[in-house]
């Protein structure tokens, strides 16, 4: 069953037949987890970096990467996921309408993202980042395996 993830949206799965899908990856930023030992699949569509002082906004924490990404690990270890055994996918955060300023939200994400995981001493194991396509990302719960699709074409990442 295909699960959209909006935008500032986050899903979590165990179910193998779920398939965690979210389109228009811009400037956002469209993180996948994925235990392959547990079983569990979490995707995430992140608008904005930085919430403000990394507090975690009362109504919508997801729509930031600081504070959305640890919420989503944190949901995936309670349903048995490990540490040890996450692997970790990003796409998205490109420069959309061509803006090379210092409001470049897709260049703000990616880096956002890469300081929380040296923080925490975790990697990404794949990336499809930059440019200036819009993505759909396709996260496939039984295996793990990510699908991205824009303008017509599709590839694995």
């Amino acid at each position: 069953m295909e699960i959209v993830v909006n935008i500032s949206d986050m899903k979590v799965t165990n179910r193998a037949r779920d398939v965690l899908v979210t389109h228009a990856l811009g400037s956002c930023l469209g993180l996948a987890a994925y235990d392959p030992v547990a079983g569990v699949a979490g995707l995430i569509h992140c608008l904005l970096p930085l919430s403000r002082d990394g507090k975690v906004p009362a109504k919508n924490p997801f729509m930031y990467v600081n504070t959305g990404i640890p919420q989503m690990i944190r949901t995936m270890y309670g349903r048995g996921a490990t540490r040890e055994n996450l692997v970790l996918k990003a796409a998205g955060c490109g420069r959309m309408m061509h803006i090379s300023n210092q409001f470049d939200t897709g260049a703000s994400n990616i880096a956002a993202l890469k300081k929380l995981l040296q923080v925490n001493e975790m990697r990404l194991s794949a990336e499809d980042v930059g440019g200036t396509i819009p993505r759909t990302m396709r996260l496939f719960a039984d295996t793990g395996r990510i699908v991205i699709s824009s303008c017509g074409r599709s590839w694995e990442l």
